[in-house]
């Protein structure tokens, strides 16, 4: 038996697949979804006198690749458990700086708090 069209004629494979394709580039692009708005990120901003130092993971022992000033206003994607710094042990990954890690005792966010990674 052959597939159906969306129309409900009967269409070879090619055919379908080709339509497929054919809709997918007239319809445009996909609209987000839910879980996509779910990942908006967080504000937060550095406290830290000093600025912080941006790693390539949550760690003091990855590489440096940047840094941030003291009141810079960052965007915070999520949180995840790192290396401890001065007793707490959550670093927040920024999604304003190429997705770079910072330890959570350098900026303090308003609202809830950042969802886990």
């Amino acid at each position: 038996m052959f597939p159906k069209s969306k129309t409900g004629k009967i269409c070879v494979f090619a055919q379908c697949v080709l339509s497929g394709a054919l809709t997918a580039v007239v319809a445009g692009p996909a609209q987000a979804t839910d879980d996509e708005e779910d990942f908006a990120p967080y504000e937060g901003r550095v406290v830290a006198k000093r600025g912080v130092v941006l790693r390539t993971g949550p760690s003091n022992d990855y590489r440096a690749v940047g840094s941030k000033r003291y009141g810079t206003v960052v965007a915070i994607a999520c949180r995840i458990n790192g290396q401890e710094v001065e007793g707490n042990p959550v670093w927040y990954k920024l999604s304003d700086a190429s997705y770079a890690w910072s330890s959570e005792r350098d900026i303090v966010h308003d609202g809830e708090d950042p969802r886990w990674c």
